[in-house]
């Protein structure tokens, strides 16, 4: 699937560039997020996942390329810009205020917004809705809660903005596997629910395309493969490299990783 051309595109990337001083990071990376889809950034560690979404969110600035977001150019637009215009972001190391309580860390960035009372109130009711946790923590400083804890209040403090797009950066880093499972659970109902349309950021490719509608493999800075998330599940090269599955069965990343890949992934 080309990333030009769909009308109900929310965000497109295309043929994007970018350094980190003289390192060329991003080699003209194109993909789109659909609305009201889940759309995955999957790959290995240092691939570009997470430069590719700073770029969307203006952390980072492509020296080649555009970022549009519904038809608009973004690109060159800084983060709080952005956040105004209703991308929600959570970044890999969750970024909660410690000494804030979970309820002042979730109405932080609403005070001067001309956000009233009462949809405050509705939105913090739709975050202890989806986590009832932090109703029950409510009143507990943010750098107390354990660490799944504290990324479903990243997640939460991102949809008190009530946004149009949720850009999620390796959600599941480092939690154990019940947590993530309620995270993940989370996120198709924001989908499912909400209508909302989320990018996620994650090195467990089994774990984002179960619930992903979409998904982009990135490789060295450049995506090397796209398609639907049960098409990409199905895929023998995915199989093999991101799922350590093979014809003779699971296999381990340490094999993996030492098979040599296909040339057409390298084209």
């Amino acid at each position: 699937m080309s990333a030009a051309g769909h009308i109900d595109a929310l965000v497109r990337v295309e043929d994007i560039h970018t350094y980190y001083g003289k390192s060329h990071i991003l080699h003209g990376v194109s993909l789109e997020v659909r609305r009201g889809e889940i759309v995955g950034l999957l790959g290995r560690n240092g691939v570009g996942k997470s430069t590719t979404l700073k770029a969307i969110m203006g952390l980072v600035h492509p020296t080649r390329g555009e970022v549009l977001l519904e038809g608009q150019s973004i690109g060159h637009l800084p983060a709080h810009r952005l956040a105004r215009l209703g991308i929600g972001y959570v970044p890999e190391d969750r970024r909660i205020f410690r000494l804030l309580t979970v309820s002042e860390n979730l109405r932080t960035g609403l005070d001067g917004r001309g956000v009233t009372e009462e949809r405050k109130k509705q939105l913090l009711d739709m975050v202890f809705d989806y986590f009832p946790v932090l109703a029950e923590r409510r009143a507990q400083a943010g750098g107390t809660l354990s660490g799944g804890e504290q990324q479903m209040l990243a997640i939460g403090r991102a949809l008190m903005t009530d946004p149009v797009l949720l850009a999620l950066d390796e959600p599941s880093l480092g939690l154990a596997p019940l947590i993530i499972d309620r995270i993940y659970e989370v996120i198709a109902k924001l989908r499912d629910e909400m209508k909302m349309t989320v990018l996620l950021v994650e090195q467990n490719a089994q774990r984002a395309l179960d619930i992903a509608d979409y998904a982009y493999i990135l490789e060295t800075g450049r995506v090397v493969l796209d398609g639907t998330a049960a098409k990409l599940s199905s895929n023998e090269d995915v199989q093999e490299f991101y799922l350590g599955v093979s014809s003779s069965g699971r296999r381990s990343l340490r094999d993996v990783k030492h098979y040599k890949r296909r040339k057409r992934w390298l084209s």
